[in-house]
Order: C-alpha cells, then sequence, then structure tokens
C-alpha cells in the first residue's frame, strides 16, 4: 500500500511517501479500514521530530485522527460490517497505545484498529469532518465545557486562537454565551476570527496582548472595583512566555486552562500571581468517547462548524504538516489517501 512512512526522527525530509509499505494484518478483534480521511495535529509535528520520554516505534505511520470505511473484519468482530462508515478513537482505551504514534495512524490507504476503538459517523457529517474532530475539537469541548465550565456572561481570552483547538475553543465559548478575545498572528487570521464570532481580535505581532486586555477589560487590582477587571477564562495551550502574562489578564477567582505546551512545556512560573489573586489552573489531557459524541450531536444539528483550511492529497502530506509547523493554518487540515 501506500503510506507516509517515518523511519527516523528528525526533519521534514524523513517524512517519505512509500509505495509497497506491508499491508495492514487484522487479528482477532480487529478491523481493517480503507482511509478516507485524516486529519493532522501539532502533536503530529512532536511525533515526526522525536519526544522526550516517549518511545515510537519506528517505522511508523503518523495521523492520529482517522475516518474510513470498514474493508476487513477480523475473528470475533461483532456489530460492524463491511462498508460501515467509521471514525477511530485514536486512543486504544483498552491495550493502551496511540493511533499515528505507537500504533499505525491515518497517513496510508489501509489501517489496522480495534474494533472496540469505532465509532460510527452520522450520514449527516462527512469524512473529512469527522476526522477533524477527535483530538483538536474533543479536546477542545473537554476543556472548555467538561473540565472549565466556560458559561454565559463570561469573557474568554484565547491564545493560538487560529490553530484545531483555537477555532472550536472560539465556537465553544460563543455557543454558551461568552464574549471572545481572540489572539492570531496575523491580521488575516484575526479577521476570520471576527468573522467566526470573536468580539475581539489580537494581533499578538502588532501588540501585547496583556496591554490589549487591560485596555479592553481594566487591569485586575484584588480589591474593590479592580477585582471585577480583566477576564475570567484564559486559554492558553502555548506556554511558553505567555504562561504567566496570562495570568496578568485574569480577574480574582480567575480560571486558567491548558491542555498543551506547543510554545515549551517548562515556562518561566510566578506562583504569586496564582494565590494572590486565587486563580484555578485546570488541566485537560485528551477527549472521551462521550465528548466526540456531542460533537457529532453539535456538527449534525449545524450549531458546530468544522472548520477544514485545506485537503492534501497522501502525496502531499509533508506539506501538510508543514504548514501546521509553520502556523500558516486556520482550523484544520486533512489528508485523503
Amino acid at each position: 500500500m501506500k503510506a507516509m512512512v517515518l523511519r527516523e526522527h528528525g526533519g521534514m525530509d524523513n517524512l517519505r511517501l512509500e509505495t509497497d509499505f506491508p499491508d495492514p494484518k487484522i487479528g482477532d478483534g480487529d478491523v481493517l479500514l480503507r482511509v478516507k480521511a485524516c486529519s493532522l495535529n501539532y502533536h503530529d509535528v512532536f511525533t515526526r521530530r522525536g519526544m522526550p520520554g516517549i518511545k515510537v516505534p519506528l517505522p511508523a505511520i503518523m495521523g492520529l485522527d482517522v475516518a474510513g470505511e470498514i474493508a476487513a473484519l477480523g475473528p470475533g468482530v461483532e456489530g460492524w460490517a463491511i462498508g460501515d462508515r467509521v471514525l477511530v478513537d485514536p486512543i486504544n482505551r483498552v491495550e493502551g497505545g496511540l493511533m499515528g504514534e505507537t500504533i499505525h495512524g491515518g497517513l496510508a490507504e489501509l489501517c489496522r484498529a480495534r474494533a472496540h476503538q469505532l465509532i460510527r459517523i452520522p450520514a449527516e457529517i462527512s469524512d473529512a469532518q469527522a476526522a477533524a474532530l477527535p483530538v483538536a475539537y474533543g479536546t477542545a469541548l473537554r476543556m472548555m465545557y467538561t473540565n472549565g465550565g466556560v458559561k454565559a456572561g463570561e469573557t474568554v481570552l484565547i491564545l493560538g486562537a487560529s490553530g484545531g483547538v483555537g477555532v472550536c475553543c472560539v465556537m465553544l465559548a460563543k455557543l454558551v454565551g461568552a464574549a471572545v478575545v481572540a489572539c492570531a498572528g496575523s491580521d488575516a487570521k484575526a479577521a476570520r476570527l471576527k468573522a467566526i464570532g470573536a468580539d475581539h481580535v489580537i494581533n499578538y505581532t502588532e501588540r501585547d496582548f496583556v496591554e490589549a486586555v487591560h485596555a479592553l477589560y481594566g487591569k485586575p487590582n484584588r480589591r474593590g472595583a479592580g477585582a471585577t477587571r480583566g477576564v475570567d477564562v484564559v486559554v492558553n495551550y502555548t506556554g511558553g512566555d505567555t504562561w504567566i502574562k496570562s495570568m496578568r489578564c485574569l480577574k480574582v477567582g480567575g480560571r486558567l486552562l491548558t491542555c498543551g505546551a506547543t510554545a515549551g512545556y517548562n515556562p518561566p512560573e510566578d506562583i504569586r500571581f496564582i494565590w494572590t489573586f486565587e486563580l484555578k489552573v485546570c488541566g485537560s489531557n485528551g477527549w472521551t468517547r462521550q465528548d466526540i459524541a456531542q460533537l457529532f450531536e453539535l456538527v449534525a444539528a449545524r450549531k458546530l462548524e468544522v472548520l477544514i483550511d485545506h485537503t492534501y492529497p497522501l502525496a502531499e502530506a509533508r506539506e501538510a504538516l508543514r504548514v501546521i509547523e509553520d502556523r500558516e493554518v486556520f482550523g484544520k487540515v486533512v489528508v485523503t489517501p
């Protein structure tokens, strides 16, 4: 089969299209999928580079989010039929493992998955839409609703708002009636964020986002009227030098939500902000199948839009990963083998 294969960690050139990679072999409880769509995430960038403490069996086929059609059933598989349209929950929640990392993923014509990972795709949702959901939108929903408790009337500052997680956070916040301040690295992205509902947009390459937030909502103070200044929630999955600056935007009792660290996982810290302003730091790790089911309902009801920036053929998967790494994306990038 054709597959985009990583045989050694490193730069983009280490990711190569192979036309004779062995077809997956299926066993008890397995299904063979003909891949219809695979969305990429920044996690795939980390996998290609190599991650400290995580051993990825090489050669590896990346791509966590996989939607496809069942091509074959292994022994013992019940409740599924050849031709069924399915989404794979990237996390193997029984035996362990992650698609596109420790298990071959979706950047190939065929993919093996465990039957218990399958989720039926509703007729109203396309393969590309389904593939865009688990990692980015699932993480966003869990962070914003399940763990973060974002609600009507709150103000939410979202850093990195133009990526897959970010655009979903913007839409989810607006869906419950919150006000959104979205940060992006260009005027073009800022305009698109405004178009999907952001109340205010900040181009952080031109203006310090802390100063911009203080201009909009006031500089937080722990006494008197100052305790109501600032924003209620900051979404920060970039880390790096934005971490302390995020805390400076939060009002007394504010919440800092995080699900990653694309700009650095070991930022400088100043815990004085946490106790002085009684801040709450809330982590969110991934998604559940219930989160994906809720996303299907929202998308099918047209309450939530799946924003796909561009679709690439398998032969151009390196370019698809490059635009993510270089932050040239608004929403999601999908590869269609």
